[in-house]
């Protein structure tokens, strides 16, 4: 038996992509294969779809960190056939073939039943990402945050941050959403921002080791020198969460914000945490976080998977891409 798939192919140091037909395996013991209905689009898909190496490392390759299915055939004990599930992270779409193909194989232990009132359409609208946003928002949560002052969200049109912006608005925080897109204040107003900050005004202002307090907390999702600026800018004992580094790498900051305000800053990794975490955050949006996420999501095709790669890459992406198989 046969399947489609978005397929990444290298040529002497060159990537292209076609729909291409692969041949379906039985699973190995402890493995399920699932028939994808959906998966997502996310950064890390852009990357490895464009022949980054520290994402994939041996091509032709099916990208898709995300999917959401149905179990067609099972090795594992843990799932049986029919069973409407959801695969997030790991190594699927890095180097096991991920979810831009029609079926997927992958190990028991990487896939969590899908929530029976979540649709298949509003799993992938969350995605890693949004399982990204919920860990970020759960760990400022853990800390009471004030309601004296907003949270900022950093690169808040992308896929963490507008569902970061639309959750922390929903459990009613006020929210600045700190963005580079000028066209996008009416995006951000709309999914629950209550003040749009633009990239360039926030770095133009001077920076100092310690700055007035004016954000609660931040959901830092790029880096570089913007997460540099936000740390001073954080009131006594909030929680800087970071997820990202399209803005670079590295950051610049003194002590000071740590030793005399007791700021923390942490590090978040959805992809990779404990599968019972993300079963969590997955009850979690089916049920008291459950979002209308309609107004964050475009649904797309396989054939159009390359101008919307090529958009993401540019950083012209606003919310959620969700890549349907069914015609």
């Amino acid at each position: 038996m046969s399947y489609s798939a978005y397929y990444v192919e290298e040529s002497n140091g060159d990537f292209s992509a076609s729909i291409h037909e692969l041949e379906l395996t039985k699973p190995e013991s402890g493995f399920v294969q699932i028939e994808v209905s959906h998966s997502s689009l996310n950064y890390k898909d852009a990357l490895s779809a464009t022949g980054v190496k520290g994402v994939t490392r041996e091509y032709p390759f099916v990208p898709g960190i995300d999917a959401v299915g149905v179990v067609t055939d099972s090795a594992s004990n843990i799932f049986a056939k029919g069973d409407e599930v959801i695969v997030t992270g790991y190594d699927l779409g890095m180097n096991t073939p991920g979810g831009f193909g029609e079926f997927i194989t992958v190990p028991a232990e990487w896939v969590v039943l899908k929530p029976s009132n979540l649709s298949a359409v509003e799993a992938m609208s969350i995605g890693t990402a949004g399982l990204t946003a919920a860990a970020s928002v759960l760990k400022i949560l853990e800390s009471n945050p004030s309601k004296d002052l907003p949270i900022v969200v950093t690169g808040a049109t992308g896929g963490v941050g507008s569902v970061a912006v639309m959750l922390l608005s929903t459990l009613g925080f006020d929210v600045s959403a700190l963005t580079g897109k000028e066209a996008s204040r009416d995006f951000l107003h709309s999914i629950g921002a209550n003040s749009i900050i633009l990239r360039t005004d926030f770095l133009e202002a001077p920076s100092k080791p310690m700055a007035r307090p004016i954000f609660a907390g931040a959901v830092d999702t790029v880096g570089g020198s913007i997460l540099s600026k936000l740390l001073p800018q954080i009131l006594p004992h909030g929680v800087v969460t970071s997820c990202g580094n399209v803005a670079g790498i590295e950051i610049n900051t003194t002590v000071f914000p740590f030793i005399l305000r007791g700021i923390s800053l942490c590090g978040i990794d959805s992809a990779e945490a404990p599968i019972e975490f993300k079963k969590t955050l997955w009850n979690k949006f089916a049920n008291e976080w459950k979002l209308d996420l309609t107004s964050l999501v475009r649904e797309v095709s396989k054939e159009q998977l390359n101008e919307e790669i090529l958009t993401i890459l540019k950083g012209g992406q606003e919310g959620r891409v969700v890549l349907s198989h069914r015609e």
